[in-house]
């Protein structure tokens, strides 16, 4: 895997983990909202912190698209999985959020289970039918 494509999935760690961060920060601003009265959801969207989770997350689809043109879902899912570690940090030290010790535990599993699956290769290699020139058909 060459460098480019290893910042695209940490890309994809970091933009989900603070995007993720930024939703909840801006939502706790918020306070809750009813499904009865949806339309409140639109006013959320005004908050400065909502807006840049959005942003933020939009980045993540963009680059974890890439991804996915390049490698396998079963690639893809599990080694972005890292950002479960990053967003527990961050709910931790930014959010003021305490995380159980089952939590940590299974954050140690994923990370186990990711440093398993990255030693396989990115793509699984396809046989890809080789297209016949025009003067080869009857």
């Amino acid at each position: 895997m060459t460098f480019r494509k290893y910042l695209v999935l940490a890309a994809i760690i970091v933009f989900a983990s603070v995007g993720d961060i930024s939703l909840s920060y801006g939502m706790k601003r918020v306070g809750a909202i009813s499904l009865a009265r949806w339309t409140e959801l639109f006013a959320a969207v005004l908050n400065p912190w909502v807006a840049l989770g959005i942003v933020l997350l939009l980045g993540f689809f963009a680059a974890y698209l890439s991804a996915l043109s390049w490698s396998d879902l079963t690639y893809v899912l599990p080694a972005t999985s890292l950002g479960y570690v990053l967003l527990a940090l961050l709910s931790v030290w930014l959010l003021g959020e305490k995380v159980s010790v089952s939590r940590w535990i299974g954050i140690l599993l994923v990370s186990s289970g990711v440093a398993i699956v990255t030693r396989g290769p990115s793509a699984t290699h396809r046989h890809q039918p080789e297209l016949e020139s025009a003067g080869d058909q009857p």
